[in-house]
């Protein structure tokens, strides 16, 4: 008896992923992923040759072809998803100009953001729901670029990561609301492509051509054309379906607007994030995302950097991985003997990493115990933003690469107070991309779901959870000025202390200094 089985594909931030799943049992039966090497340039330049991400493709899906054998001929459909933001140009050749991709937490463009956020900031963040940051493949493109790169030709659509992806196997170009919308690029009213948005841009000839159709996740777009069919190792003719921006494919995954959970991201960036209804006055928090429905929202508090943290550590420390880094942080108490970690290693908004109150008896222990602790502190001040803000954010699930290690979960639920659900399966976006190929064939979805188990938070620890949090948020908002001084201009208001942070909307914190869509 035959069964059908979905694919879902995530490129991600560092690495690109892809699954078979069984359409009626949810069960995965094939299952790839290849790491993506970054070029690490002068001026914060993080990006990933095209070459690199076409073999990565290929690789995976070879593999998944090869895992099925004689049942790779009943894949039913195939959905993309990926990380947001970032640059994804094609030129005249529908290959990606300068033969790489930008990833989203490249910070060259950063003065170019703060500049950008001082004279239109308030105006987009109206219009559009964030202000303008480095990551924005709008101002990623205008610094890199030019501003005459799209009326001059050399710049002929702009795509989303999912979307390069849809356009290897499909050779068509669309995208949908929740990559566009967090992007900053539609209008939150409407859920159309903002004029506004495109004019700040500052890139002559700008528009929603470049983009391509929206099209609503989990709709078809195309099918797999005979030439990929072969680089891919996939039968040809396999209906692809519009997918998500990651967040929202992973939200997908685990039923979180049905459930009403929010979600914590241990992923490269720190993303933390919860699906309400819209809010009048509209909350200031980082980013709010019109994703499709009229009456729905998707609120966002983000910075680039979370596992990107304890990463960068590994490498500077000669360890393997980041399980290696927790493996040495816990060896030491919480707290590391007073060392403190300023947590943002991929910069944003004038930020900058460091360590705070190191001495000379302060060991490796206590360097991965600090850089650990703030990467989980980070994550709980974004949250309680989001409850500052009037959203809810009593019941969260922790998803993401650093969700598998049960000790991050259990310290991030100690300094949230409270027990956490988490996902410790990495492949919750690839998952929902699976979900949205369901979709685009009428087929049941609840099957799919990825299973949560609960952490629970270690009660003995209560106090001193308490005295950290309150530790770091004082940290961070002493650090403010100094991060604007060497910014070069004035920080904004830094977010007051999550516990002092008063429940009505309209008196919702103004934005942190180290926030970010």
């Amino acid at each position: 008896m035959k069964t059908n089985i979905l694919i879902g594909i995530d490129l991600g931030s560092s690495s690109l992923k892809a699954l078979a799943l069984e359409a009626a049992t949810g069960r995965t039966v094939a299952l790839s992923r290849m790491p993506l090497l970054h070029n690490r340039l002068p001026g914060g330049g993080c990006e990933v040759p095209a070459s690199v991400i076409r073999s990565a493709l290929a690789t995976v899906l070879r593999d998944v072809s090869h895992q099925l054998g004689n049942r790779v001929g009943d894949v039913r459909a195939i959905g993309c998803t990926g990380h947001g933001a970032g640059l994804y140009a094609l030129g005249t050749d529908q290959e990606l100009v300068g033969g790489r991709a930008v990833a989203s937490t490249d910070q060259r463009a950063d003065a170019r953001a703060q500049s950008l956020a001082r004279s239109h900031g308030e105006r987009l963040l109206v219009d559009v729901g964030c202000q303008p940051w480095p990551g924005q493949p709008t101002v990623i493109a205008a610094e890199l670029l030019g501003s005459d790169a799209v009326r001059s030709g050399a710049v002929q659509r702009l795509m989303f990561a999912k979307d390069y992806v849809g356009f290897l196997l499909t050779g068509e170009i669309a995208t949908d609301a929740s990559d566009a919308s967090t992007a900053g690029l539609l209008t939150l009213a409407t859920g159309t492509w903002s004029s506004t948005a495109f004019a700040a841009s500052g890139i002559a000839g700008l528009s929603s051509q470049a983009f391509g159709p929206l099209v609503q996740s989990g709709k078809p777009i195309g099918t797999v054309q005979p030439l990929a069919a072969v680089a891919h190792g996939l039968p040809a003719g396999i209906p692809v379906a519009m997918g998500a921006i990651d967040l929202l494919a992973s939200m997908t995954a685990i039923c979180a607007e049905e459930r009403g959970r929010t979600v914590s991201v241990l992923g490269t960036w720190c993303v933390n994030a919860v699906i309400g209804p819209v809010m009048e006055p509209q909350p200031r928090v980082a980013a709010t995302v019109n994703f499709g429905p009229t009456k729905r929202r998707l609120y966002m508090e983000n910075s680039p950097s979370s596992m990107a943290n304890i990463a960068w550590l590994a490498g500077v420390l000669g360890l393997p991985d980041a399980r290696a880094v927790v493996d040495l942080a816990m060896s030491v108490p919480l707290g590391a003997g007073g060392l403190r970690f300023l947590p943002f290693v991929n910069g944003g908004g004038g930020v900058t990493a460091g360590f705070v109150g190191l001495k000379s008896h302060h060991t490796r222990g206590d360097m991965a115990r600090a850089v650990v602790d703030a990467t989980a502190a980070l994550h709980v001040r974004h949250t309680a933003r989001l409850a500052a803000a009037g959203l809810a954010v009593s019941e969260s699930t922790i998803l993401g690469g650093g969700a598998s290690d049960t000790r991050l979960v259990r310290l991030l639920a100690g300094l949230l107070g409270r027990p956490v659900e988490r996902c410790a399966d990495d492949e919750t976006g690839a998952r929902g991309a699976a979900i949205y190929a369901a979709m685009s064939r009428g087929m049941d979805t609840e099957p799919l779901r990825a299973p949560c188990d609960t952490v629970e938070p270690d009660a003995r620890q209560a106090r001193a959870h308490a005295d950290y949090n309150a530790a770091f948020n004082e940290l961070i908002d002493t650090m403010a000025p100094v991060f604007g001084h060497l910014a070069g201009s004035a920080a904004p208001p830094p977010l007051q202390q999550p516990q002092q942070a008063p429940p009505q909307r309209a008196a919702a914190p103004s934005p942190s200094v180290e926030v970010l869509p």
